[in-house]
């Protein structure tokens, strides 16, 4: 038998299959994408219109039909297939992290991607991604391109483009405002609810995203606290200070024990005369938001991209006030915080004890903090950025030997997982993270050279499930607090606190106070007696636990 002749029937088959044009290619296209990739709109939908199928039949033709009348913008014979191609390809890869992990693609999470590294981002492709994209993106795509597109007059081909979009438009319109009291009433209460269709959301997203960028483009950066010196804590011959300013990742405060959390996570941070904060919200629910925002003087409502990187941050104050800073990465690196100071990246470190899974846990800081140390003759702050509970692949945060709560999920495909083996895998992170914190705390103790602090804040939380949620980068209206509940500890020895004049008792009175991010560029200069206008005193933790005669008050 010739093996290519059942090909060539094929293809004489798809030869003769009769043309279509564009405009109901593209009203099919939007058939098969409401189908297949929008599980989670449809259960949304079916929800929020409970008992109203009139209404819910009406809201749905009408997100239809705008659909039809977006992609009829490119409904000629020569763009149709590969954009339609590119639409039902992007809306499987989209759908998949809708649908199993209950991630919204807007511009913020876009943001995330292009910042993120392969080797942050290569745990999220795993086999069921993949298998997930060819049945669901490729094949469809492929029959896109088989599918013969009628030829048209130049007249049909520009015109039946515009008239669909106008008459698709005009129905969905109509569509709306049939019922357009109700309707506003639950895009106003349910945000989540159009953030989850597919490919709306992540569109638009991708639309804000290119504006933001292009409203970017040769920003100037600002300096801010020209004005800062040192206090009266740095008398000349006064010990040097070391403060690390630990920037934790993904951490909740949730599963932090010292919060309260029934599974001891902290057993060695409770055994140290540490403040931890139990009432801290994040400025945002991914690290490229959060990062520059928390060490930014803006607030959460005030700040934004391109605020964050026209203007300097707390970092380059102290550094203009005498202050030696230093930036230690081993995550996605320091999001231009550090541009204009000394910074080190602990990633592609080559360390068989630290790095053997091709990843460094955050054990690689130790051996290098000690060779630092030695060397410290004036006054430093040094940052640690962890790469701490960063999942989905829990289980490569912490060595093996850490692992004290078992079974755990050692798998980045989570639905081959318990809820139990998840948040096992996710609570020895946080056991691991304790384990780094207690040691970098007693090696700071034992430097009778020095006088020394640590202040731990995670940039986000995480969600481990609930409500169907899995990792971080919710749009922070919808985020629930396991992604904005954010751990802060502090220490200080006692060396730090005599000549901070910090009254350590004052502080730990501040624990259950409901602080955020807002608070750490004001309280950092407010611990470390570094005197500018920039300083505002009513979001300095430590302005009222010190005396006045110390630090003036703004």
């Amino acid at each position: 038998m010739n093996p290519i002749r059942p090909l060539t029937k094929h293809f004489r088959y798809v030869k003769n299959t009769p043309a279509i044009s564009p405009t109901a290619l593209v009203g099919l296209t939007s058939v098969f994408v409401f189908c297949a990739y929008n599980a989670t709109f449809w259960g949304k939908a079916i929800d929020i219109f409970d008992g109203h199928p009139g209404s819910l039949v009406g809201y749905i033709m009408a997100v239809y039909f705008l659909l039809v009348a977006t992609l009829s913008l490119v409904g000629f014979p020569w763009v149709v297939r590969p954009f339609l191609a590119f639409i039902v390809v992007l809306s499987a890869v989209t759908s998949y992290y809708m649908d199993s992990l209950g991630v919204i693609i807007d511009r913020d999470m876009i943001q995330n991607v292009m910042v993120t590294t392969l080797t942050e981002s290569k745990h999220l492709i795993t086999f069921g991604f993949v298998s997930h994209i060819v049945i669901f993106g490729v094949l469809p795509a492929a029959v896109i391109f088989g599918i013969k597109v009628k030829r048209q007059s130049l007249f049909r081909t520009i015109a039946t483009p515009v008239v669909a979009f106008v008459v698709s438009l005009a129905l969905a319109a109509g569509l709306l405002m049939a019922d357009l009291k109700s309707y506003s009433s639950i895009l106003r209460e349910r945000k989540d609810f159009m953030s989850s269709f597919q490919p709306g959301a992540p569109l638009v997203g991708a639309i804000r995203y290119a504006k933001m960028m292009a409203r970017s483009n040769n920003i100037l950066v600002a300096q801010i606290g020209e004005d800062a010196v040192k206090g009266p804590s740095y008398p000349s011959n006064s010990l040097p200070m070391l403060t690390i300013i630990v920037a934790g990742e993904t951490a909740r405060s949730q599963n932090f024990s010292l919060n309260g959390y029934e599974i001891e996570t902290n057993p060695q941070l409770a055994k140290l005369p540490v403040v931890s904060f139990s009432d801290v919200s994040s400025c945002g629910t991914a690290t490229a938001v959060s990062l520059p925002c928390m060490f930014s003087n803006f607030t959460r409502d005030a700040y934004t991209y391109e605020k964050g990187i026209s203007h300097q941050n707390v970092l380059d104050v102290l550094s203009r006030a005498g202050v030696q800073v230093e930036w230690w990465d081993n995550n996605t690196g320091d999001k231009n915080l550090a541009d204009r100071i000394p910074s080190r990246s602990f990633t592609d470190t080559e360390n068989e004890e630290f790095c053997a899974a091709g990843e460094c846990t955050d054990g690689i800081f130790m051996p290098a903090l000690k060779e630092y140390v030695a060397s410290i003759t004036q006054d430093t702050v040094l940052v640690l950025h962890q790469i701490g509970s960063h999942g989905p692949t829990y289980y490569l945060r912490y060595p093996k030997e850490f692992e004290r709560f078992a079974p755990a999920c050692r798998t980045a495909e989570f639905k081959n997982c318990t809820p139990e083996e998840i948040t096992n895998a996710y609570d020895n992170t946080i056991a691991y993270t304790d384990e780094i914190l207690a040691q970098t705390i007693a090696f700071l103790h034992s430097q009778n050279g020095l006088a020394t602090s640590l202040l731990y804040v995670s940039d986000h939380g995480e969600s481990l499930g609930e409500a169907g949620l899995y990792l971080h980068g919710s749009p922070y209206f919808m985020a629930p607090k396991e992604q904005t509940k954010v751990p802060m500890i502090l220490w200080m020895s006692q060396a730090f606190q005599t000549r901070f004049d910090i009254d350590q008792s004052c502080v730990a009175d501040k624990e259950d106070t409901a602080l955020s991010h807002d608070n750490l560029f004001h309280s950092i200069l407010g611990m470390l007696d570094i005197q500018t206008k920039e300083r505002d005193t009513a979001l300095d933790i430590f302005a009222t636990c010190r005396s006045l005669q110390k630090v003036a008050v703004n």
